[in-house]
């Protein structure tokens, strides 16, 4: 029998996880990377719903927005929760920085909604390597500012907390840190941080994965790092959030699974999160691979419960 570790998390995968994780690896045996067709070919199959993540699902309730903000247009997806409103949670989605779009999201984001009484915004930000950095981290600010300087005007209530997944942990970091140190701006109460690379010169597990992990490896991640940075220097902060200063970061809980090449990255950046002085919680999922909570079954279920209930033991 499969045990429990804190608060209910397995410690040993249940079967139905390891008969999960070898299903998908037959169906993406020979799957050509992303590294081999390119960005526009995954793009279109994503949108066809020929990905691995299957077909999109829309939520009846998602409205897109459009805004100006200071340096220019900013777009956005809104899904307000089914009760009343107690803040806006902003949601930066993934994608190795080069492929989804905030309407992937609706089903995920619909159920956070509705089990924590958040707004939530998914941002779109342009994508590279059409726009490599700084471009998806200057959308990201610029949503995040916009949202901080606008949404009680337009939503009747304040920004209080961010997240993302894998990508889209790494914007949300680097999003925090530059609202502290571009703006003095401190708005976000609670931090989800799922997944994600912090550490873009490649930690250990990124290193050592190879080409037999699930849906990433070690030759996509370098690629989708190339066609983010190029030629940039990877020790800088605002491009490996790990090496900046974390002080006065939000409380944050980190989830990864213990197959994911990003394992170090989110188990090395909680510690330093917490070395920082800030609150910091780390969910650690046997066998999980990366985006193993994007499937809609058992599994990923449990892991966004976990995150639903850390949004409302933070913000009360």
């Amino acid at each position: 029998m499969t045990g429990s570790g804190p608060e209910g998390i397995p410690t040993e995968a249940p079967a139905e996880v390891i008969a999960f994780n070898k299903a998908l690896e037959l169906e993406t045996l020979h799957l050509p990377k992303i590294c081999e067709v390119g960005p526009e070919v995954a793009r279109q199959a994503r949108e066809e719903g020929k990905s691995v993540f299957g077909p999109l699902v829309f939520s009846e309730r998602a409205i897109e927005r459009r805004v100006t903000g200071r340096s220019g247009p900013l777009r956005f997806r809104v899904i307000p929760p089914s009760g009343r409103a107690r803040g806006i949670f902003l949601h930066i989605h993934g994608g190795g920085w080069v492929l989804g779009g905030a309407h992937h999201h609706d089903p995920m984001l619909e159920r956070l909604a509705d089990a924590t009484g958040l707004i939530v915004v998914s941002a779109y930000y342009r994508l590279a390597p059409e726009h490599p950095y700084p471009a998806g981290p200057d959308d990201c600010e610029a949503v995040a500012l916009w949202l901080f300087r606008n949404a009680m005007e337009y939503f009747g209530t304040e920004l209080v907390a961010i997240g993302g997944e894998s990508a889209g942990a790494h914007l949300a970091a680097v999003t925090c840190l530059r609202l502290r140190d571009r703006h003095g701006l401190s708005p976000f109460r609670a931090a989800l941080l799922t997944y994600g690379a912090y550490d873009l010169r490649g930690t250990p597990s990124v290193r050592e994965a190879g080409e037999e992990t699930l849906i990433l490896t070690t030759k996509v991640i370098r690629w989708f790092t190339e066609q983010l940075a190029g030629s940039q220097d990877l020790s800088d902060p605002d491009i490996s959030p790990i090496l900046a200063d974390l002080h006065r970061m939000p409380p944050a809980l980190f989830t990864v699974g213990t197959i994911d090449p990003l394992y170090d990255d989110s188990v090395l950046m909680f510690s330093r999160w917490r070395e920082a002085g800030n609150r910091a919680e780390l969910d650690v999922w046997p066998e999980g691979i990366h985006a193993f909570d994007y499937f809609d079954n058992d599994y990923g279920r449990a892991a966004r419960d976990r995150m639903h209930g850390f949004l409302n033991r933070i913000l009360g």
